[in-house]
C-alpha cells in the first residue's frame, strides 16, 4: 500500500472484529511512528498499549460508568470552543446529522444519541487501544507534535491492513483510564485509538471533504 492509498482510506472506523492484533505488528508500527517529526526532537507523546484483559477491564468499567450516567471528568483541555464559527460549525453539523442518520436515530431522540455514544467506550469491538498522554507542561507547538505522531500511527496501520477511530471520546472518563494504567502525575489524556480489524457487516457512510479550493490558497506560478 502506497502513501496516497493509506491516507485516502484511512477513516474513522465503528465497527471492527474481535480478531486480535498481532503484537508484533503494533510494535512495528509504534517502532517505525517514533519517527514522526517534533520540534527539537522532544518527542512529546507517551503512548499506553491495551489488548487482552487489561482493555477488557476498561472498556467494562467505562461502559458502566457512562451507562449509569456518572458525572464527566472534568475536562483538561477544551475540545471546541464554546462559539464554534463558520465553516467549521457548518462542518461538524453535517458530520453529526450524517452519523446519527446512518444509525436510523433521530436528532431529538437523546437517548438513542446516548446509546450510540457509549459505543466509543467498547472500543466498537476493536481488540486493540492506545492512549495517548502529553505532558501538562508543554505548549500548542508539541500538542501539534502530538497530532503529527498519531496521524503516522494511523496511516502505518492502514498499511498493515488495519484500521483505526481516534477518540477524544476518552478525555471524558479520564480518571478511569488512569485507575487501569497508572500513568505518572503530571500527564494530560489527549485521546484513546479503537485499532483493529473492520467488521464488514457494520455500515457506515464515509464523510466528505471540502473542495480544495475551500481550504488551500495557491501564490506563484
Amino acid at each position: 500500500m502506497d502513501v496516497y492509498e493509506a491516507v485516502t482510506s484511512r477513516r474513522s472506523v465503528r465497527g471492527f472484529k474481535d480478531e486480535p492484533v498481532p503484537r508484533e505488528v503494533l510494535e512495528r508500527v509504534l517502532t517505525a511512528a517514533a519517527w514522526a517529526p517534533s520540534g527539537s526532537n522532544i518527542q512529546p507523546w507517551n503512548t499506553y498499549v491495551l489488548t487482552g484483559a487489561p482493555l477488557v477491564e476498561l472498556k467494562t468499567c467505562a461502559v458502566e460508568r457512562v451507562a449509569h450516567g456518572d458525572q464527566w471528568d472534568e475536562r483538561q483541555y477544551e475540545m471546541y470552543p464554546a462559539t464554534l464559527k463558520s465553516p467549521y460549525k457548518d462542518r461538524r453539523s453535517a458530520f453529526g446529522r450524517e452519523r446519527y442518520s446512518a444509525l436510523g436515530i433521530a436528532r431529538e431522540d437523546w437517548e438513542a444519541r446516548q446509546r450510540a455514544a457509549i459505543a466509543n467506550w467498547n472500543c466498537f469491538g476493536a481488540p486493540a487501544a492506545l492512549f495517548c498522554y502529553i505532558d501538562q507542561g508543554l505548549r500548542r507547538p508539541q500538542w501539534a507534535d502530538v497530532g503529527m505522531y498519531l496521524q503516522t500511527v494511523m496511516l502505518l496501520l492502514r498499511a498493515e491492513g488495519l484500521h483505526s477511530c481516534p477518540q477524544m471520546a476518552w478525555s471524558q472518563v479520564r480518571e478511569t483510564v488512569a485507575e487501569v494504567l497508572s500513568p505518572p502525575e503530571g500527564l494530560i489524556l489527549y485521546c484513546g485509538m479503537s485499532i483493529g480489524y473492520e467488521d464488514p457487516l457494520v455500515s457506515f457512510p464515509r464523510t466528505g471533504r471540502v473542495q480544495l479550493d475551500e481550504t488551500v490558497t495557491f501564490v506563484g506560478d
